[in-house]
């Protein structure tokens, strides 16, 4: 919708008239005083500018009005969009970057992929439910790392999931330095709910913090930890004597996330395919509903510079006008 953002301005429209007719009688008579003189040329400039005064003030008026136009700021607003709740929730993803997530133990789409492969498409999806909260990404394996600050951007967090590969951060596992800094990171937002989503397919294996200590420290900052162990049971293996069954999540370490999701009032949840991991996702989304915003605004885009290019544009032209009409009748005399 196209409106005026100031259009009280228009009420300046007759202060050119008024400019003009104080100062018409001096202008008269500085005419009439070119027209006497015997300079031809100031004779034909003169006769030239009296001749193309209606013009003139058309293109005078014309640059007025289009100056008017800008000044009143013209906008386009769009349609109204839902606005964004700033006390809503706040929710932090923590996944596990170390060695083991190598391990082609998933299948997507009917292929076997690594675990780090199914959960970037997982995550994605996951994100992308997410729009309207605040969320952000800790990597860790020998430490953890912030990855993605506390964000409504999400196609900035969809970018970095894109990009995550194996030994960004190290080979290792630090359950307890990527739950201590999802705290950290959680508690710098005021926020409603405050929510971190662990991702590990082992133990803990590095860092600094104990995972306990951590958990603890989340209960009394009122963080809730959804702990998520990834990986399946079995795995078929070719070797020289066949094939024969391996347990490839035999060092998760169950026991631990259980305790951790038990002390922050969260739940752990198994995941040993896609489709499991898939259906946790969507389990977490309806314990945890989008945060619906409150506010609605409408996207506004200046359009001031249109009529003040044209005024400019015009007022080249009138400038123009009588040096390429003297020019033209220069030629046309000698000729």
């Amino acid at each position: 919708m196209f409106e005026f953002i100031w259009p009280y301005v228009f009420v300046a429209l007759p202060l050119l008239w008024l400019v003009e007719r104080f100062s018409g009688s001096q202008q008269e008579q500085q005419s009439e005083q070119l027209l006497n003189t015997s300079l031809p040329f100031t004779q034909q400039q003169a006769v030239l500018e009296k001749t193309n005064s209606p013009l003139k003030q058309g293109l005078k008026w014309l640059v007025w009005l289009l100056c008017l136009v800008a000044f009143a700021r013209p906008v386009w607003l769009d349609d109204q969009v839902q606005g964004i709740n700033e006390q809503g929730r706040d929710l932090l993803l923590s996944v596990d970057m170390s060695g083991s997530m190598q391990i082609k133990d998933m299948q997507l789409n009917d292929e076997a992929v690594d675990r780090l492969t199914a959960l970037k498409v997982l995550l994605k999806g996951f994100i992308e439910q997410r729009r309207g909260d605040r969320v952000g990404m800790i990597l860790f394996a020998d430490h953890a790392y912030l990855s993605s600050p506390l964000s409504f951007d999400m196609d900035s967090l969809l970018i970095q999931v894109d990009e995550l590969v194996h030994g960004l951060v190290g080979d290792r596992t630090a359950i307890g330095e990527g739950i201590g800094l999802g705290i950290k990171q959680l508690m710098n937002h005021p926020a409603e709910q405050r929510i971190l989503i662990l991702l590990t397919d082992g133990q803990n294996t590095s860092g600094t913090v104990d995972p306990m200590q951590a958990a603890e420290m989340a209960a009394k900052n009122q963080v809730v930890i959804y702990t998520i162990g990834v990986g399946a049971d079995e795995l078929l293996q070719q070797t020289l004597f066949g094939t024969r069954k391996v347990n490839p999540s035999h060092d998760l370490d169950e026991e631990s996330l259980q305790k951790i999701a038990d002390m922050t009032g969260g739940q752990y949840y198994r995941a040993r395919s896609t489709d499991e991991l898939a259906q946790i996702y969507e389990e977490i989304n309806a314990l945890n509903p989008i945060s619906e915003a409150e506010q609605y605004y409408r996207p506004q885009y200046e359009l001031y510079y249109w009529p003040l290019a044209l005024a400019a544009l015009v007022l080249l032209i009138s400038l123009a006008a009588p040096l390429i009409s003297q020019r033209f009748s220069a030629t046309k005399e000698v000729q």
